[in-house]
């Protein structure tokens, strides 16, 4: 049976988040920005504090129960709606936006998908630029592990908000017996990667600002930028290949860079299954793709088109989502092809979207295990991921989940396309969104303002959908959560 005061309860903590993180950036922008828009902060903040304060204040008295795993995932949700509703108010004020395209771009923000609605960023207040940018860093591991992190109370049960969150099939490898120091080393690992991030662009001939405001979206796999050309602002090949390797280790299983560090050995990524398999079809698709740019006239020189396809190629499959160049001047093909590493995604684990690398191998697997018993049907056979055996369970939780991303894809595909959209720009709409990617193409190819309502909250659906990974917020829809 869910509880809703206590559903209620654990939202406030969320929520009084987001109220600290909008104080903070008002105090920003009149101390240090001084760009007049303080108070399109400070309102929303000290209304949403005051709230969430008397909520929690209201319910002290009353102990806080362990967390079943329909709350768990109740909570998680609600958790994405609530904050990116609260986290539009800002936008909407200072961009001067409806509340929808707000919502769209808080939620976009939040779940690191980094579709915007937004043009003329070059000429917008500093502080708002970094208040999106640093959205999508705080949604990098997610709002819930954050809470879990810091709120020693939510130990009881936190293991189940650390599941209905955290991305990927194998939930179970934790790092510590205790929830917290678990989500406490993730976020250490989380810190001290964008903080080195930040320090090389800076050093490639970033400013300080874009600096530290591309690193929180680089690493969390974001994709917002502070300018409407991404990272082709910079006009720099060496900025483009720092970019790669952060965000390839934004889309590395966070537990497996700690696991590195203990160590002390980086032949530990190569010796992970998915990480090397990850590693393998970046390489041989950017190869691919260069060649077959360089032949077809689109760069100068094999160097460029091995630079712009390497660096495209991992912004869509870690679902990032930066650009670099006009991606409307490629062939056609290129389009199909950024969008199928979209669906392939980075690793279990990491800040990175799509089906991710650890389902694709197992769902390989199981069809390689299939036409072994096909054509051996009185053998015995099994299948084995790191050297472990892969379960039954396991198994079909994967192909489940395939069919599920498939058939997602396709409704939301449909439907976009009864709002007028194009079959190319609906189909890169919902990978964008249900991959946590970004970019569109063909009418979204500049930004997703063409949208119109009931399809920018379709996307907004969308989006809360795939960062949560399908099940956790399909299941609210059936009665079998709210029998007793």
């Amino acid at each position: 049976m869910i509880r809703p005061l206590l559903v209620m309860r654990l939202l406030t903590m969320p929520c009084l988040w987001m109220g600290l993180v909008q104080l903070v950036f008002g105090e920003l922008s009149f101390m240090f920005f001084k760009d007049n828009v303080a108070s399109n902060f400070t309102l929303p903040a000290s209304i949403t504090l005051g709230i969430s304060l008397i909520i929690l204040i209201g319910f002290k008295k009353y102990p806080l129960p362990s967390v079943t795993n329909r709350e768990a995932m109740l909570f998680a949700t609600l958790t994405w709606v609530a904050v990116g509703m609260l986290g539009a108010i800002p936008i909407v004020t200072i961009a001067h936006v409806s509340f929808t395209d707000g919502v769209f771009e808080s939620i976009s923000g939040l779940t690191t998908t980094g579709a915007t609605v937004l043009s003329g960023l070059d000429s917008m207040p500093k502080t708002f630029l970094m208040y999106r940018q640093f959205l999508q860093w705080m949604g990098g591991l997610g709002v819930v592990i954050f809470v879990v992190a810091i709120l020693p109370m939510l130990n009881i049960g936190g293991m189940r908000l650390l599941k209905a969150e955290t991305p990927g099939p194998i939930k179970d490898d934790k790092l510590s017996p205790r929830v917290a120091n678990t989500t406490h080393y993730l976020w250490l690992v989380y810190v001290t990667i964008t903080a080195l991030c930040a320090l090389c662009y800076y050093l490639a001939g970033m400013s300080v600002f874009d600096a530290i405001g591309h690193s929180f979206s680089t690493v969390s796999t974001g994709g917002f930028s502070t300018h409407d050309d991404s990272m082709g602002y910079f006009h720099s090949n060496l900025m483009l290949w720092i970019c790669n390797v952060f965000m390839v280790l934004g889309a590395t299983n966070f537990a497996l860079h700690y696991r590195v560090y203990l160590a002390n050995s980086i032949k530990l990524y190569w010796k992970d299954e998915e990480m090397r398999s990850f590693l393998i079809i970046i390489f041989v698709i950017s190869v691919i793709l260069a060649t077959y740019l360089y032949h077809n006239g689109n760069e100068h020189s094999f160097w460029q088109s091995l630079t712009d396809s390497f660096f495209h190629i991992i912004s869509f499959i870690t679902s990032t989502g930066f650009a670099a160049t006009d991606l409307s001047k490629w062939p056609v093909v290129t389009a199909v092809i950024l969008i199928f590493v979209g669906y392939i995604g980075g690793c279990a684990g990491s800040t990175a979207g799509g089906n991710k690398v650890i389902r694709n191998i197992i769902a390989l697997k199981s069809v390689g295990l299939e036409i072994k018993r096909l054509v051996h049907p009185n053998g015995v056979f099994t299948m084995k991921f790191q050297r472990r055996t892969i379960s039954g369970e396991v198994r079909h939780a994967v192909m489940a989940f395939m069919c599920l991303a498939a058939l997602t894809t396709i409704i939301f595909t449909i439907l976009l396309m009864f709002t007028g959209l194009s079959f190319m720009a609906a189909l890169s709409a919902t990978a964008a969104c249900l991959n946590v990617l970004g970019p569109g193409f063909a009418e979204l190819g500049n930004n997703f303002a063409p949208l119109s309502d009931v399809a920018t909250w379709l996307m907004s659906a969308a989006m809360i959908l795939g960062r949560l990974e399908y099940f956790t917020v399909l299941v609210l829809f059936f009665p079998v959560l709210w029998r007793q």
